[in-house]
């Protein structure tokens, strides 16, 4: 197929162009910023601008969408502009260019409400209760794009889970950087269960989707993906700084002080924003605090899809990086 892959310069995003070509498959990206990936075209240009969004996707089979905004903070309307209204358009682009296939790259935070999810699968998004201007903006576009879902044009939707591994600069690189500052405490016990997702099983999942899309057991359909090894939050963050080289976190402070204190930080970067990621929120807090983990059985038996890099082999990736 020629598939035209969003967001591919992320760090998501570069390594499922990259498996989507090393499928087989033709692939064009588009992007702000060139996707170095080899042996695929790059298409410049931003998810708000519709005559770009138009040329992206001319004359492909399939689109796989991942680019978003993304971040704990920001202004509302940001979110909306690229999130759903560049999923709109890009729905609206894909039909018109005669594209079959369709996958939503979504997250489980579009039916995250707060409390634990524990062994749960895809459940229906909900952007009203969902927590933060990330989550609401990627649940109302991942309704969109299943609404989408008719003969002829397959829409599929993919929650990866607390995507990571060599070379990420979002989940590993804060909690390394948080860790040499010494501001990575454990909320409390740091016993709540979390599922993760390394990049390489992420980007296969992505595949799988794209090739399954058609399937009448797939499309229209949303799946959560992750690596089904649920373990202790406080274990995964020390086993990511342990494999680093930076100090493990010891601190533990309280969840309910974690969210009011991230409720005051919210309010104190909606008035005077500061130049990095707010250092809590409350949706953070919840992450931290929450069991998140989830049934994969019908993810992996619908899109014939199983995890190949395991946490303990994906930690071993991040020791020989930090040494190299």
């Amino acid at each position: 197929m020629r598939v035209l892959v969003t967001g591919a310069s992320g760090f998501l995003g570069r390594a499922t162009a990259a498996a989507v070509r090393d499928a087989g498959h033709e692939v064009r990206t588009f992007q702000r910023r060139p996707s170095r990936v080899d042996g695929v075209s790059d298409v410049l240009g931003s998810m708000t601008d519709d005559a770009a969004v138009a040329r992206a996707v001319e004359g492909t089979d399939a689109v796989v969408h991942l680019a978003a905004k993304v971040s704990l903070a920001g202004d509302p309307a940001d979110f909306a502009r690229v999130n759903v209204g560049g999923t709109r358009a890009l729905l609206g682009a894909a039909r018109s260019a005669g594209a079959e296939r369709f996958v939503f790259v979504s997250s489980p935070s579009v039916a995250h409400t707060g409390s634990s999810l524990a062994g749960t699968g895809a459940d229906p998004a909900e952007p009203a209760a969902a927590r933060g201007h990330y989550a609401r903006t990627k649940a109302a576009a991942e309704l969109l794009a299943l609404a989408a879902d008719e003969p002829g044009f397959a829409v599929v939707a993919v929650r990866p889970h607390l995507v990571w591994g060599p070379g990420d600069t979002q989940l590993v690189g804060r909690i390394v950087e948080r860790a040499r500052r010494g501001r990575l405490p454990l909320l409390d016990s740091g016993a709540a269960l979390i599922d993760t997702l390394h990049v390489d099983n992420a980007a296969s999942a992505m595949v799988a989707a794209l090739e399954r899309a058609a399937d009448d057991a797939v499309h229209g359909n949303a799946y959560v993906v992750t690596n089904g090894e649920p373990r202790p939050v406080g274990e995964l963050l020390t086993g990511i700084c342990r494999a680093s080289g930076v100090p493990v976190p010891r601190v533990h402070v309280p969840a309910g002080i974690a969210r009011v204190a991230g409720s005051v930080v919210e309010a104190v970067w909606r008035v005077r924003p500061g130049a990095d990621e707010p250092p809590m929120t409350r949706f953070l807090a919840e992450q931290l605090s929450t069991a998140h983990w989830f049934d994969q059985r019908r993810t992996r038996q619908d899109l014939g899809w199983s995890p190949t890099v395991t946490v303990d082999e994906g930690l071993d990736q991040l020791r020989s990086a930090s040494r190299s």
